[in-house]
This record gives structure tokens, C-alpha cells and sequence, in this order.
């Protein structure tokens, strides 16, 4: 299990839309990931029905902020098919099985399968892309760039070649 295992998972709660489960874990969210500090503490103060709208407002509207990460390599083509499943085939090379509501590519679910199984592949493999996405979030001004900027933090510096 990679040293980051934590932030991953906490980031993957983080980037989830924000119901009661996510409202429940805050206190320990906060605590065990001082790296998304920023954005916890905002959520603490938030009103649960406003964290709801900022994330529907951010991430659900249009693809500028998109969380499937296929979708800044691929867009809406017929390769976006071929990249879903190869994240399914990697989930399956580590023993599981992705059965989540969202698609395969979905960052939280990226987040998490690193947690779990130490391998950052997935997530160095589309870098280019959590990049994209975090220059996006801090121009938009959102609490969840600091989320963005932890997870790149913590990834390899290493050049992945991939373009998006």
C-alpha cells in the first residue's frame, strides 16, 4: 500500500458528491489527510444544501471540470469505449472487480483503487489530465482545487508522455 494510501481514499471521499455519509466522516477526514485541509475546513463550515449545489454547480454542469478522466484524452468518441475498458482491465489485473455506479474512470473510483492497491498507473497514466482538471478548479475558484492540488502533489514528478 502506497504512503499516500490515506490521502487517496480521503481525496476520493472529497470528490464525491457531498450526502450524509460524506457529512459523517468529515471529522475524520479532516484529521487523517492534513493535506486536504484546505478543502475540509471549508466543508466543516459549509451548509450541507450549499456543498451540494457548489459540487452539482462545479462538476456536474459541463465537462470543463469533468471527474472521468478518459474524457479529457478521448472526449465523447468512440475511443472513450476503448479507454473505459482498459480501466476495468486493470481493476481486474489487481483482483477486483469495478462494479460502482459511475463509470470505471470516474476520479474517485481511480482514488480509491490506488488506495487500495498501491498502484498510481492509472493516475500518473492521465496526470496531464488531473492537471488540467486542477488548473480549471483553481480558476474557477472552488475549495476542491486544493483536493486537485494534494493528489498531484503527492503523485511521481515523472513525465508521462500523455497527451489530453
Amino acid at each position: 500500500m502506497p504512503s499516500d494510501a490515506v490521502l487517496y481514499q480521503a481525496a476520493a471521499l472529497c470528490l464525491t458528491y457531498p450526502d450524509d455519509d460524506f457529512f459523517a466522516r468529515l471529522p475524520l477526514l479532516r484529521e487523517a489527510a492534513p493535506q486536504l485541509r484546505a478543502f475540509t475546513d471549508h466543508a466543516a463550515v459549509s451548509e450541507p444544501q450549499e456543498l451540494a449545489a457548489h459540487y452539482v454547480q462545479v462538476f456536474d454542469f459541463r465537462n470543463r471540470h469533468s471527474l472521468y478522466l478518459s474524457w479529457w484524452r478521448d472526449g465523447d468518441t468512440r475511443r472513450r469505449g476503448m479507454s473505459l475498458v482498459r480501466f476495468k482491465d486493470v481493476y481486474r489485473q489487481h483482483g477486483l472487480e469495478f462494479s460502482g455506479e459511475e463509470l470505471p474512470d470516474f476520479l474517485p473510483a481511480v482514488l480509491e483503487f490506488t488506495a487500495r492497491t498501491g498502484n498510481t498507473d492509472l493516475l500518473t497514466g492521465h496526470r496531464d489530465a488531473l492537471e488540467q482538471l486542477r488548473s480549471r478548479l483553481t480558476d474557477h475558484g472552488t475549495p476542491y482545487a486544493a483536493v486537485l492540488d494534494a493528489v498531484c502533489a503527492a503523485l511521481p514528478t515523472a513525465s508521462t508522455g500523455v497527451r489530453s
